[in-house]
């Protein structure tokens, strides 16, 4: 049996999670649960799971939770997170808490030897360097969840690198993909909010209509497969059936399918190098009869250009992409700049930074901060968009 923290439980990878664990009692045990601030969801998971420890960021929050006398330590803030991240009876730390948030505890998680299935995408974008070499020199396992990422990772088994050609990312072109680029200019963050093939958190869902999303998945794939970024595309794909593609040397390409349902990578990374049934429905291509593809439009996504630019510029430029988009998506969701301005965000920070060589994790946390200070600025009128 294996013994999961979950990070991130009440959120859409969480809830997928618990769900896959809930089907296999037999397999999986939980030890860890931490959360933002959804408490309510969080005491019916320590009901239906009875972690050992129970952490919740937010510091309010954690007090109500305590209020309620559950049979469960509760800690709060960045030490909870680390505490439930660091487990001595966790084999394996599920990390999908979303954004930067998320790097710390991850981290630790390695530092500490645990295996990680890893949602938490932003770990790798803001320090990808640090996170690979602690995962070597600690022997830890680093197990794709995103869907694009797990279907690389599963095409890629038993193949010698060398034979790699590119690997082929796809994206659904999220909820705007129909649009017209003037179009864009007065659309709202609650038709953003309507993502037409997955059911996902809302700042994810935005970084998919952005395809920001994809653009940070670019860099999640360098690291993860050590790849140089020539090797690495995005092409739309609608229909979000195949979930992404590896091209070798001789132009065969094998890609992997499956129902647009978390469930499916989460189960794969769960139980790697197994793999168990009653996941998902079975494909029926010839009921879906069409599959497409299409090149993505560079005007239209201009995050695309600005994750690769972060990409080859190196060093803290990954992170600050990332940290300046956490806040131009924020002050989208709050209506305060319109959906173009959350790339114009982005670009204008990320010309105002000096990259810089990171080898500690409080210089990239350093460059984050730094990187949301100067977003801040443009969003409040101080440096003009």
């Amino acid at each position: 049996m294996k013994t999961l923290s979950v990070l991130g439980s009440t959120g859409s990878i969480g809830r997928n999670t618990l769900e896959v664990v809930g089907r296999n009692p037999q397999r999986f045990k939980v030890c860890a649960l931490a959360a933002r601030n959804n408490i309510s969801l969080l005491e019916s998971q320590i009901h239906s799971f009875k972690p050992d420890l129970v952490a919740v960021y937010d510091t309010a929050a954690a007090e109500e939770l305590k209020k309620k006398n559950l049979p469960v330590e509760i800690l709060s803030g960045e030490d909870g997170l680390v505490a439930a991240a660091t487990m001595e009876t966790s084999d394996m730390v599920v990390s999908s808490i979303v954004g930067s948030p998320g790097l710390i505890p991850t981290y630790r998680a390695i530092r500490a030897g645990k295996d990680i299935a890893l949602a938490t995408k932003e770990a790798l974008v803001m320090a990808g360097k640090l996170i690979m070499a602690e995962a070597a020199g600690h022997g830890v396992h680093i197990l794709p969840v995103d869907s694009e990422h797990s279907a690389v990772f599963q095409c890629l088994h038993g193949r010698d690198m060398e034979e790699v050609t590119r690997v082929i990312l796809t994206a659904s072109g999220g909820a705007f993909r129909d649009r017209s680029l003037s179009e864009l200019n007065t659309v709202t963050s609650a038709e953003a909010l309507r993502h037409p093939n997955w059911e996902m958190g809302r700042k994810i869902t935005i970084d998919s209509a952005t395809l920001m999303n994809k653009g940070l998945e670019v860099i999640e794939a360098k690291w993860l497969f050590d790849l140089p970024v020539e090797k690495i595309g995005i092409i739309i794909h609608p229909q979000s059936i195949v979930h992404s593609m590896v091209e070798f040397i001789d132009s065969s390409i094998i890609a992997q399918l499956s129902l647009p349902d978390m469930k499916g990578p989460i189960s794969y990374a769960l139980s790697y190098p197994e793999r168990f049934g009653d996941v998902l429905p079975s494909l029926n291509l010839a009921e879906i009869r069409k599959l497409t593809f299409e090149e993505p439009d560079r005007e239209k996504y201009p995050s695309i250009d600005l994750t690769y630019r972060a990409l080859i510029s190196g060093g803290t430029m990954p992170c600050v992409l990332n940290a300046a988009n956490e806040v131009a998506v924020d002050a989208f969701l709050d209506d305060k700049i319109s959906f173009p301005d959350i790339t114009r965000v982005v670009s204008e920070t990320m010309d105002s930074h000096k990259v810089k060589e990171y080898e500690t994790i409080e210089e990239v946390l350093q460059a984050s901060e730094w990187a949301k200070v100067k977003a801040n600025e443009l969003l409040n009128g101080e440096i003009k968009l």
